[in-house]
């Protein structure tokens, strides 16, 4: 049995083309990195007539400046509700006032009603900027093989991964760069992804059954 799960496990994990997460970058199995900012919404419907077309304009610019390639993200789940309801327990439990404690109940059976009846979906907008290395570290060589012969060294070996690993990171960043301050002009809020942040994405993006596991109580 426990062989049969080993063997699952690892037959999912090839085809999941990240190889690993560093200092807030996505390397994937063939070399080539990915960083993702996340994008705040604009309520455009909102915006005047030449408040619209500026908007446009700006981003038009943007994106003809781009001399690479980026993709559009955008991750629409339900709104996992019970956090917010055991807030309002606990806060249910220390009013001290019985027609605060009246109303408090009240709000929380309208909120479960109308959660159990209606999908509250949140969505997330993500641009994905990659960066592509040289041809001499392509998928045939890797990180771990950047070095090749007998003579080198583990210890060469690190050194070697961890300057490239730098250099292509400093790439990336420009990239980040030309991207944030494109769409900052555009009126969009943005923030880069750090590594813990990345890894919760993705572990979302992989296990979505996880959201509806029940929530256990740490009090």
């Amino acid at each position: 049995m426990s062989n049969t799960v080993a063997e699952n496990a690892k037959a999912t994990q090839e085809f999941v083309p990240i190889k690993e997460i560093r200092d807030g970058v996505v390397i994937l199995k063939d070399g080539s990195m990915r960083a993702l900012v996340m994008a705040s919404s604009v309520n455009f419907a909102l915006k005047s007539e030449s408040e619209q077309q500026g908007i446009l304009l700006q981003f038009q610019n943007f994106m003809n400046s781009l001399n690479f390639s980026i993709e559009l993200s955008i991750q629409s789940r339900r709104l996992d509700i019970r956090p917010y309801l055991a807030l309002l327990e606990t806060r249910y439990k220390e009013q001290t006032s019985e027609l605060l404690k009246i109303q408090t109940k009240e709000y929380i059976e309208f909120v479960k009603s109308f959660t159990e009846t209606t999908n509250v979906m949140t969505k997330t907008f993500y641009v994905v900027v990659p960066y592509s290395p040289p041809a001499l570290f392509a998928k045939d060589t890797g990180f771990e093989n950047l070095l090749k012969g007998k003579t080198a060294s583990k210890e060469d070996q690190r050194k070697s991964e961890t300057e490239y690993f730098e250099e292509a990171r400093t790439q990336l960043e420009q990239r980040i760069g030309v991207v944030e301050q494109g769409l900052i002009r555009c009126g969009v809020r943005v923030a880069q992804l750090g590594t813990e942040e990345l890894i919760e994405v993705f572990y979302k993006l992989f296990n979505p059954g996880d959201v509806n596991k029940p929530i256990i109580n740490q009090n």
